[in-house]
């Protein structure tokens, strides 16, 4: 029986991503289709959206298209409209829970949410071959098990599908043929931080965040509803929520990234917000990473720039580091086991491995606050053990503070000790 469904699986920078390009090369033909789950908004090239503007709805242009629209674009591009077709677009929607996204703007879906609607966009063309690359990255549970569902029914009607895993949970049942680009042993083999760099200053205050009877509305829509939160120093906070239940946007709010920020009832690190500090002074003592923020570095730059960058709270480095800085950042890509890649450029790196960097810039100036929003997307097993690892040991001095959001239980580290479930 030809197969229908191989896992191409391995190491991050193992060569997955480089086998099917190779494999689309040899396949070119108007019926494959190839999907790679990075984090972006719009296409790959699309530099019109910024870090911010996924707050900014308030100050939207008429032409932003809402997803109902986009997805309608779509299905007229992609072939006849035929009942056949919107019966099977219904489906779509079904199976992945679309309907409840489809009054929204697109740049107002969170992460996950975009990754079910490029989804959609390409099985529309009903293809032959689909290649997914990390299908399964930044979904809740229950769209992993939705996509899972959807998948296992695509093959079942006959179409081949190469799936790019870098976790050997995400390898299906159905599979009918692994090809491993690391031998399977080392595959599942943690690996060992080195020891972490001396502390920087920190900040020491009782009180971290606290949040008072926060409300977040765009329009109709409310995103957040009379939250109140306190958190405080040496806190280790688990943050969970199905895609687009505003964890992401809970977090711009103590990052000042989003401009409602100022209109709501928050305190950071005992100071009222909106009382005279700069979003430089709110920044300095918080160390970040997210989707979004992985979306906004589209320079050619060496990776050692991008970790330098948390140094500056800037997107690219636009001050020359000195020497002092430079073995900073060097030390601590030691201890994410990355200094190899120290002078690479950074759009040269896998996606785990860029996504690494950025782990490590939000380490990098020892913030008395981690915010980590799903550190781990895309990252292999090895890695993902390795930043617990370094999470655990740095939450072990009783001045740090951690917000960590993840869809994956088995992501959060052992000093968890506190949980918001939006």
């Amino acid at each position: 029986m030809e197969t229908k469904t191989i896992a191409i699986a391995g190491l991050n920078a193992s060569g997955k991503t480089l086998m099917v390009e190779r494999m689309r090369r040899e396949l070119h033909s108007d019926s494959v289709r190839y999907v790679a789950f990075c984090d972006t908004y719009g296409t790959i090239t699309d530099r019109s959206y910024y870090l911010q503007q996924r707050w900014n709805q308030h100050d939207i242009e008429e032409e932003t298209p809402y997803v109902a629209d986009a997805l309608e674009r779509s299905f007229l591009l992609s072939g006849s409209d035929t009942p056949t077709r919107r019966q099977n677009l219904q489906r779509l929607y079904q199976l992945l829970g679309m309907e409840a996204l489809l009054g929204k703007y697109v740049i107002s879906l969170s992460s996950g949410e975009l990754r079910k609607m490029q989804l959609v966009k390409t099985l529309m063309a009903n293809p032959e071959i689909l290649i997914l690359d990390n299908p399964f990255i930044g979904l809740d549970a229950e769209a992993r098990t939705m996509l899972s569902q959807l998948l296992r029914q695509l093959k079942e009607q006959g179409m081949k599908l190469y799936l790019i895993v870098a976790r050997p949970g995400e390898i299906p049942d159905f599979a009918d043929e692994i090809i491993w680009t690391t031998d399977e042993q080392e595959f599942r083999r943690p690996l060992s931080s080195t020891s972490l760099p001396s502390p920087l200053t920190t900040h020491h205050s009782p009180e971290v965040i606290r949040m008072t009877d926060v409300s977040i509305r765009y329009g109709e829509r409310t995103i957040l509803d009379r939250l109140s939160w306190t958190v405080c120093q040496g806190e280790h906070w688990a943050l969970s929520g199905r895609n687009g239940s505003g964890k992401s946007t809970l977090l711009s709010l103590v990052c000042a990234d989003n401009p409602q920020s100022y209109a709501c009832n928050i305190a950071l690190f005992g100071h009222q917000r909106g009382t005279g500090e700069s979003i430089w002074e709110i920044k300095r003592h918080i160390g970040y990473v997210s989707p979004e923020l992985h979306r906004s570095y589209r320079r050619n730059l060496p990776a050692i720039h991008i970790v330098a960058s948390g140094l500056k709270d800037t997107v690219g480095l636009y001050v020359r580091m000195n020497e002092d800085e430079r073995q900073q950042c060097l030390q601590w890509m030691e201890t994410f086991n990355i200094a190899d890649l120290a002078d690479r450029s950074f759009l040269q790196l896998s996606s785990g491995e860029q996504r690494l960097v950025l782990v490590c810039r939000a380490f990098v100036k020892n913030p008395s606050l981690l915010i980590l929003d799903e550190p781990m997307h895309g990252l292999d097993m090895q890695r993902q053990q390795l930043v617990k690892d370094i999470i655990n040991d740095y939450c072990a001095d009783p001045t740090q503070t951690l917000i960590m959001v993840s869809h994956y239980e088995e992501e959060l580290p052992s000093c968890i000790d506190h949980r918001l479930r939006l």
